[in-house]
């Protein structure tokens, strides 16, 4: 039997209140809100040692997924991250100013700049999301491989029927 959390307790009341109430879907996504703020909040200690917040570290991985050599146009980074062009900018000048991202002229354009990596950008992108993922993965380790991938089929096809 699986214990009983504090949103069993909200849909509880909610049955005595309103017992016409179908509250399933306030279940689901009321602990889809709790885990997701609580897989944050763990994820920013771990960047916090690196001297980055999630906000640096969306950049950071993005630079660093998007493969060698490292660098994207502003316009993509931002379309990459779903922030605007001003929320991206501020997040640069900030990495800028630490050393782990670098803009430079974009060669095919002189009007336009790329914004990549540096090596020690590398480094903190590296080592920050290792640490974050063990973090995620310390989340999900009291369920078992199937259970975390049932979990991740469950999620995937409802983000993708919303």
């Amino acid at each position: 039997m699986i214990e009983r959390d504090g949103v069993d307790r909200i849909l509880a009341q909610w049955a005595t209140e309103r017992p016409d109430l179908q509250t399933t879907a306030m279940g689901v996504f009321g602990r889809i809100q709790r885990i997701a703020r609580i897989a944050g909040d763990t994820q920013e200690r771990a960047y916090a040692t690196y001297g980055i917040g999630r906000p640096e570290f969306d950049v950071l991985a993005t630079l660093r997924r998007s493969g060698p050599p490292y660098q994207l146009s502003p316009g993509a980074l931002a379309a990459s991250m779903m922030l605007s062009t001003g929320g991206t900018t501020a997040r640069l000048d900030r990495l800028e100013k630490a050393g782990l991202v670098a803009r430079s002229p974009d060669p095919s354009d002189r009007r336009a700049i790329l914004v990549h990596l540096t090596d020690q950008g590398r480094t903190v992108a590296d080592q920050a999301v290792t640490a974050g993922l063990a973090e995620q993965q310390r989340l999900l380790a009291h369920l078992s491989p199937t259970q975390q991938s049932q979990l991740d089929d469950l999620l995937r096809a409802l983000l993708r029927g919303i």
